[in-house]
């Protein structure tokens, strides 16, 4: 499989040699939806709690006589058909929201979901991406020079005046290579990446 290699005006000057099990898998659209579905469940926080009828403050006191009122008998207004009564199945603090997914599906998922990407001409690959200060300005500038708006770059290490440089800019992720999700890569329009970051995610992911 060979990628787009574009130089910093965003044109293209080569194209390298890229590994077809990462990069040439076919597209798993059930396999790709599993994989999302099972990290966003894994990435819930369970801090939600609601009352049951034992937790709710009210009185144990009857409302009223079990006959002869013309009601339906109650017990206590703690009763879940009551208002403010407690829930039959409350939400739990300590529920579990994970989901088993195999690193081998983890790994398949993410192949896929780049190789459609490189099919589709999102992603390309630059030599290296580095400014000379940690200046929002001028990674602005870089990014909208090769022609991107929504993009997430996936480097090899972090530099840190990219890093800096782009925490204010709400439609660029710098990442490095074992921060790449599932998530971010479909979540943006196009994905840029090192020639180190290649080798590395087909070292890792291969």
């Amino acid at each position: 499989m060979e990628l787009k290699l574009i130089n910093e005006n965003g044109q293209e000057s080569s194209r390298i040699e890229a590994s077809d099990v990462l990069f040439g898998r076919e597209y798993n659209e059930a396999l790709i939806h599993q994989v999302l579905v099972a990290y966003q469940a894994n990435a819930r926080s369970a801090d939600r709690a609601q009352k049951d009828r034992h937790d709710v403050r009210h009185t144990t006191k009857k409302p009223w006589r079990q006959k002869g009122t013309g009601r339906a008998r109650a017990g206590m207004s703690s009763s879940p058909i009551w208002r403010g009564g407690g829930r039959v199945f409350p939400n739990s603090p300590t529920e579990n929201f994970g989901q088993k997914l195999n690193r081998k599906m983890y790994r398949a998922g993410l192949a896929s979901i780049l190789s459609q990407l490189a099919r589709e001409d999102r992603l390309a690959v630059v030599d290296n991406l580095s400014i000379d200060a940690p200046k929002t300005r001028l990674f602005a500038a870089k990014i909208r020079n090769m022609g991107y708006d929504s993009v997430l770059v996936i480097t090899d290490e972090l530099d840190e005046n990219v890093l800096l440089a782009s925490r204010n800019l709400p439609h660029v992720l710098v990442v490095e290579v074992h921060q790449a999700d599932p998530v971010s890569l479909l979540r943006f329009d196009r994905v840029l990446m090192t020639r180190a970051a290649v080798a590395k995610l087909e070292e890792v992911l291969a």
